[in-house]
């Protein structure tokens, strides 16, 4: 199987595309924005790199997301909520953790099928 990458720099690629799965590395939005800007921002990336690997919103098996702070949970649920695919929900792990810079509040990590 072969496979490809997308966005690559010397520490990962943006998204690897094995066969016909594409993984995609965390995307965060502008440092600082409150939650729902953030998680929105996030959203969008993944939906550029989606269509960049052939795939689509609609195609996801798996999405990951890391809050700053749990009491985001229900701001970004609202934009999250508003962009998944009716139907068409992956599974969804979300958690707390320290990220990159204190300035990210969210990151969204999602795995698709082409």
């Amino acid at each position: 199987m072969t496979i490809s990458r997308i966005g690559t720099g010397p520490r990962m690629s943006q998204a690897v595309i094995h066969g016909d799965t594409v993984y995609l590395a965390g995307q965060v939005g502008s440092p600082g924005a409150d939650v729902a800007t953030q998680t929105q921002e996030c959203l969008d990336k993944v939906d550029g790199l989606l269509a960049q690997a052939g795939s689509g919103r609609d195609r996801l098996l798996q999405v990951t997301v890391w809050l700053t702070d749990m009491a985001d949970f229900d701001a970004m649920n609202a934009v999250y909520d508003a962009w998944v695919v009716a139907g068409a929900t992956p599974t969804r792990a979300c958690g707390e953790s320290r990220l990159a810079s204190p300035e990210y509040r969210v990151e969204v990590i999602a795995v698709a099928a082409r």
